[in-house]
């Protein structure tokens, strides 16, 4: 008998170890990536080429084949630059999404003042967008797509809508890791209308009508499949959202984490 080809996890996320400092998800993030590899599967990390990544240091290089592809967000054309560095311990390759008027900022999310940017909205569209585009001139069918961190969750509502009819994705199913995270204030107000194209209408994504991080988050929680509780806090609004909509929900698993994920995942794959 053949054998069976391994599960593919794409791992969309805010942030990872060693490119950004140690906080919870990038911590995660790197343990579980390689965790999950160990156990047999096949993975995938994207995250943004913020501008304070060092690149000569964690020896990112251009994939020109990958990049050149323009992605047109609020009525601009914004040119997608892919780079990948290689992590040698772990065996695993990391790919990021850069524009030079998105990420070449040495900050993250905030500015100086611990403002959160006033282009988040586009920012986290771009991401998103990107990391599909990118996957799809990989030809990589994931099994599992796993958001890590709000900044990745605009991915959900493309994957199901917007990219709904791709093959390459027509099996994908979306996990979101819960995190303790806010939004220090509400997204751009024309958020919404910045999310229409084809296969999304306005009616999609009617609950950024008011752009709070609760109706952000519960907007991904609708299109996904199954809600990961990453932290010990997380908002209850949004487990409750996630439990009145039937999703299954992984409780919170402590350090001894990446077990129970992988069970998870078959779970949400039907295996």
């Amino acid at each position: 008998m053949p054998s069976m080809e391994p599960t593919r996890i794409l791992y969309v996320c805010t942030a990872m170890e060693p490119y950004l400092p140690a906080c919870e998800i990038a911590t995660v993030v790197r343990q579980l990536s390689q965790g999950v590899q160990d156990k047999g599967r096949e993975i995938r990390t994207f995250l943004p080429r913020y501008g304070c990544i060092n690149e000569r240091r964690n020896q990112l290089h251009e994939v020109i084949r990958l990049s050149g592809m323009n992605l047109i967000i609020n009525d601009t054309d914004r040119p997608l630059i892919i780079k990948v560095a290689t992590l040698p311990s772990a065996r695993m390759q990391i790919y990021f999404i850069d524009n030079e008027d998105y990420f070449q900022r040495r900050a993250v999310l905030h500015d100086e003042a611990g403002n959160l940017f006033e282009d988040n909205d586009e920012r986290s569209i771009f991401f998103a967008r990107g990391v599909l585009e990118t996957v799809k001139k990989l030809r990589w069918a994931p099994d599992i797509v796993h958001c890590h961190g709000w900044f990745s969750c605009f991915l959900a509502i493309f994957l199901k809508k917007a990219y709904k009819d791709d093959p390459l994705f027509a099996s994908s199913k979306i996990v979101l890791s819960l995190y303790d995270e806010q939004f220090t204030r509400p997204l751009h107000s024309d958020v919404k209308q910045k999310l229409v194209m084809e296969g999304i209408k306005a009616k999609d994504v009617e609950l950024l009508s008011e752009p709070s991080y609760e109706n952000f988050m519960k907007l991904a929680i609708q299109y996904s499949n199954g809600l990961i509780l990453g932290s010990k806090e997380v908002a209850q609004a949004l487990v409750a959202y996630a439990k009145s909509l039937k999703k299954p929900v992984l409780d919170y698993q402590g350090e001894d984490y990446i077990a129970a994920y992988n069970t998870f995942y078959d779970k949400i794959i039907g295996k």
